[in-house]
């Protein structure tokens, strides 16, 4: 299992308009005590790479142990965030990750529209700046959602991410139809509209991404866009998918049998949109990874034909050997 989705604090420091997770007012962090006992579970079961999510992972009062104790296992420690605390744990952060992911969700004022958090983009830029000076070689990238707050500003969000020094970006299409980011259920109706494109809108949206393959092309052929042109119009083809127009149609891949997402409360779950495999309460990693709950799952799943993987916005397609980009597979 190279790879290992790590919920580290269920709060967060954003209110973005497509997730409900800054709703939670119970919200826990992480038990390092518990989850150190994990540690011969990681090296038995080769994982290559941990990425720290949340909710906001820099929230987490042991951040610092937490990135110590990942790399006294050896792997390679990805950070996703929100970027509003990147300065503020700028040491924290230089010394323990090898990798961060900001999400940027537009220029600046539709990005702060989307965050619902007064000057977020320019914390982001002040984050960034302090990251470097502490480690000039630290790669940072840029992950966007689009919604309906900001489709029309796809080509602005590229522009916007290499003014605040980002070293790429990639963008996926909001989620709509599961139960993950802290959704007690699937979202009703009126509040997937909230989000989602209405058919005049998914037309524009196309039309602002054939622009973007068209001017920038260099972009995409540097992997400045990480996304090749076919995926980005398969972000189109999403909002599609969701008005009726065309049939849901699952991504490429493999995450159930190359990852698994682990939450505070040990919760087991083979990625964000599937039912749990497993708790690890009274149990190893490597007990739930490998017990017959999760082999059942995996022996059973066909991802062309799961419906959760039809409508699946994010995807992981790993190759045995590759060198490890999360920023790419997921």
């Amino acid at each position: 299992m190279p790879i290992l989705l790590l919920h580290v604090h269920e709060h967060c420091n954003c209110r973005c308009l497509m997730c409900d997770i800054w709703q939670k007012t119970d919200g826990k962090e992480l038990d390092l005590t518990d989850f150190a006992r994990h540690r011969e579970s990681i090296l038995r079961l080769g994982v290559q790479e941990v990425v720290l999510t949340g909710g906001e992972a820099l929230l987490h009062r042991g951040f610092e142990k937490l990135c110590e104790f990942l790399r006294e296992c050896g792997v390679r420690v990805t950070l996703l965030t929100t970027g509003l605390l990147l300065a503020k744990r700028a040491d924290a952060v230089a010394r323990g990750v090898d990798e961060v992911i900001v999400s940027i969700d537009g220029p600046d004022q539709v990005h702060d529209q989307v965050r619902r958090v007064k000057g977020a983009h320019r914390l982001i830029g002040k984050g960034i700046e302090a990251v470097r000076e502490r480690r000039p070689d630290m790669p940072v990238n840029a992950r966007s959602t689009v919604q309906k707050a900001n489709y029309r500003f796809i080509r602005q969000t590229v522009a916007g991410a290499k003014l605040l020094g980002l070293d790429s970006i990639s963008f996926l299409a909001t989620d709509l139809t599961s139960q993950a980011f802290n959704r007690d259920e699937v979202w009703p109706i009126v509040r997937q509209d909230e989000v989602a494109l209405s058919r005049n809108e998914v037309k524009a949206l196309e039309e602002e991404v054939e622009a973007l393959i068209r001017e920038n092309a260099e972009d995409f052929r540097t992997k400045y866009i990480v996304e090749p042109p076919e995926k980005m119009r398969r972000i189109v083809r999403r909002f599609k998918e969701h008005l009726g127009e065309c049939a849901p149609l699952a991504p490429m891949c493999n995450a159930p049998w190359v990852s698994a997402v682990v939450e505070v409360d040990g919760t087991v779950r083979p990625c964000f949109f599937h039912e749990k495999i497993g708790n690890l309460a009274g149990k190893t990693l490597e007990q739930v990874i490998n017990g017959e709950e999760a082999q059942r799952f995996r022996a059973s799943l066909e991802v062309e034909s799961n419906s959760i993987c039809q409508r699946c916005v994010c995807s992981l397609n790993y190759k045995q050997g590759e060198v490890l980009a999360i920023s790419e597979k997921i």
